[in-house]
């Protein structure tokens, strides 16, 4: 159930380009005149009293600290994370008071981030542990979705995983996990679901969805990821699991992209603390993923 609905988002984002297109031309076009007029430069070409080289810059950069002192700090702040994690179901059920409190404890964490290039030594195993967001948009099929529709149409790829959320509230979701190979050059995401069939009946149909994606390091701290094929494992449905794990049937998500756009969508995922037990990812909209070491 959960994969046939992410199918049909997936293909009902097909239609968006061409609206798109029409309303952002217009709507580029006013917003350049009203620029323009608000924008427009005196007579004199420094106003201001401040040279705007000397702004610092807004944009997040990796910190590394080597302060060995500051271990202590760094597995206190894990302790803490790690239990918020635990009480509030990974982030799903936290209330306004934790969710500013995990805010705190990763925003401290990153400023303490020991590793150097934290994300070209991600490789391995990594299970969630807790996600300021749904916890299925840490998979690359749904990073995709929302690089495909692009900032402009942000609000309908938020309403399409709002949709989706809803029609698996009933789900109990298991395992979610990241695996990185040793060379960097694809990272898979598993995720397990259960989903009850009938209100009532202890009858559960099981299944891991599995989407691989091709990755690209851009130290210190970049990945681009093009997302290539979705496929469910380890269901328990009846002459179907069977199937599904000999058959090893994947449906081809990059290949559907490039049918429908002409490419596939490239997803920037940005990691600011990584250590031999955790590791924290943001993605283009500031959620960010905690994971362990599986």
């Amino acid at each position: 159930m959960m994969l046939s609905s992410s199918l049909l988002i997936l293909l009902t984002t097909a239609s968006v380009d061409k609206v798109s297109s029409f309303s952002s031309s217009s709507v580029v076009g006013s917003v350049a005149q009203h620029r323009s007029r608000i924008f427009s430069m005196p007579d004199d070409p420094y106003p201001s009293d401040y040279d705007a080289d000397d702004l610092e810059s807004t944009e997040k950069t990796v910190s590394v600290d080597i302060d060995e002192n500051d271990a202590i700090i760094r597995d206190e702040l894990k302790r803490e994370l790690i239990l918020l994690s635990s009480v509030t179901n990974r982030g799903s059920c936290a209330t306004a008071e934790e969710s500013n409190l995990v805010v705190d404890l990763v925003t401290q964490l990153e400023a303490l981030n020991p590793t150097s290039d934290p994300a070209a030594n991600c490789q391995g195993e990594w299970e969630l542990c807790y996600s300021s967001t749904q916890s299925f948009r840490s998979s690359p099929f749904f990073l995709a979705i929302r690089s495909f529709l692009g900032d402009d149409n942000k609000s309908i790829a938020e309403s399409a995983f709002d949709i989706h959320d809803a029609a698996t509230t009933a789900s109990r979701v298991g395992k979610v996990r990241q695996i990185i190979d040793t060379n960097n050059n694809e990272l898979v995401s598993e995720y397990e679901v259960s989903v009850g069939l009938l209100p009532g009946l202890p009858v559960q149909v099981k299944g891991t969805v599995v989407t691989s994606a091709e990755l690209n390091v851009l130290p210190p701290e970049s990945w681009e990821l093009k997302v290539k094929g979705t496929k469910v494992i380890g269901s328990n449905v009846p002459f179907l699991d069977q199937y599904l794990d000999d058959s090893h049937l994947e449906l081809p998500v990059g290949e559907a992209y490039k049918a429908v756009s002409g490419s596939i969508p490239t997803s920037v995922l940005k990691t600011f603390y990584t250590d031999t037990g955790m590791r924290i990812t943001r993605d283009e909209d500031e959620n960010f993923y905690v994971f362990t070491r599986a």
